[in-house]
């Protein structure tokens, strides 16, 4: 028999500053035959997440990185084409972490089976996925919001943050929500049912967020960093929450930003302000309860209670694009790239 054909997109160089096409390369290599316990899969949608610009680089940091000359890590949606384990059907759809290829073999004990009849798949990968799980506990164990309070949502049109302020809504709090550009804060505020939207990118935005929020703020949900957090810490009120799953501002940066070295303001406000500050890894931090957040979500989705965005992007050649794209804040929406056809 031939050997099943993968495409494989893997990172070819560690990236300066910003990743170039030229960091990625386009390979076809052939797959070894399911053995006991593992399954044959074609990949349908690959999610692209910021996260994966730190697995480029070498740095220490709470994941290994990408090897040079290995896949692109990168979680998937797939279907069985063959399978060697007794809980898993050819037709039935997974989730995994494929990474970014077209197919793999992998073993059925590290892939999530959702049956052979699944509405929606791509929705693994976002609202019901990392990006929804990510917003869940983040804003509900670490933000801890009340109904009343203010929250204020960076990258709040984002995959991440479209949810985080949803969520808030459900709460009963106030949400103020931060994107880049008119359109985005138009979708913020008219589709996502935030209170108001303030757009970085205008000459005025740190004063438009104090305007925003007349009473402070009493939980930021942090994913930019840089300029946007700038403008959001004189704002934090007395024993204010800031939950961290990200500072994409800064993922593509090879020095410490210019100027003053704002550290000791920093931890004055913390101190002073008794603010809770929290990073976490959403999986291996809150793992254990993903069954709980899922199942609220899929009531949430079914009301008509949380809408979600996706951005997609047709074909494994265009991964590296889209990607970098993602850095500089060009998607719109859950960013995803649609293999199936290719």
């Amino acid at each position: 028999m031939t050997s099943p054909l993968s495409r494989r997109i893997v990172l070819a160089s560690r990236p300066q500053g910003e990743p170039a096409l030229s960091d990625f390369r386009l390979e076809e290599t052939p797959l070894p035959a399911p053995g006991p316990g593992q399954v044959l899969l074609r990949t349908e949608y690959l999610s692209l997440d910021p996260y994966m610009r730190g697995r480029m680089s070498a740095a220490p940091s709470y994941a290994p990185p990408v090897a040079i000359g290995e896949t692109m890590v990168g979680g998937t949606v797939s279907r069985v084409e063959e399978s060697a384990h007794p809980e898993f059907a050819t037709g039935d759809w997974v989730v995994g972490m494929s990474g970014w290829q077209s197919r793999a073999v992998l073993d059925g004990a590290s892939l999530r089976n959702l049956g052979a009849r699944f509405e929606h798949p791509s929705l693994q990968l976002g609202a019901l996925g990392m990006t929804g799980f990510t917003a869940y506990m983040g804003l509900l164990d670490i933000g801890q919001p009340q109904a009343g309070e203010t929250v204020v949502v960076a990258a709040a049109s984002g995959a991440v943050g479209s949810i985080v302020g949803q969520i808030a809504r459900i709460k009963g709090c106030r949400i103020v929500g931060i994107a880049g550009g008119a359109d985005k804060c138009d979708y913020v505020l008219r589709e996502l049912g935030f209170d108001a939207c303030i757009d970085h990118r205008t000459p005025d935005f740190a004063a438009r967020l104090a305007e925003a929020c007349p009473q402070g703020i009493d939980v930021y949900f942090e994913s930019v960093g840089g300029a946007v957090f700038d403008a959001v810490l004189p704002l934090l009120n007395l024993r204010a929450r800031v939950p961290m799953c990200g500072l994409i501002s800064s993922y593509n940066a090879t020095a410490l930003p210019a100027g003053p070295d704002r550290l000791a303001l920093l931890q004055g406000m913390l101190i002073k302000k008794r603010i809770r500050m929290q990073g976490f890894i959403v999986f291996d931090d809150y793992g254990h309860r993903f069954g709980e957040f899922y199942q609220a979500m899929s009531g949430w989705l079914a009301e008509g209670r949380i809408r979600f965005r996706e951005d997609i992007v047709d074909g494994l050649e265009n991964a590296p694009a889209a990607f970098i794209g993602l850095l500089s804040g060009r998607n719109f929406g859950k960013l995803l790239v649609r293999i199936g056809q290719d």
